[in-house]
């Protein structure tokens, strides 16, 4: 089974960035990024959907679903 927050870090962590950065590019708010994170709450389709879209990655990229 795919950890969705790990993946989640992951993606941050490729390029460089922090919470707090994200939130200021996305108005994603940094605590609920943390929570996604570390997999208390999982994130609705709609932020997966602006996160995709703010990394410039398809969907499967973003929770690291292979085919």
């Amino acid at each position: 089974m795919i950890n969705y927050g790990d993946e989640l870090k992951f993606q941050r962590l490729k390029r460089n960035k922090t919470l707090q950065q994200i939130e200021k590019d996305t108005g994603i708010s940094n605590s609920n990024l943390s929570r996604w994170e570390s997999g208390k709450v999982v994130p609705s389709i709609e932020f997966c959907v602006r996160l995709a879209d703010y990394y410039g990655i398809t969907l499967d990229e973003l929770i690291g679903r292979k085919l």
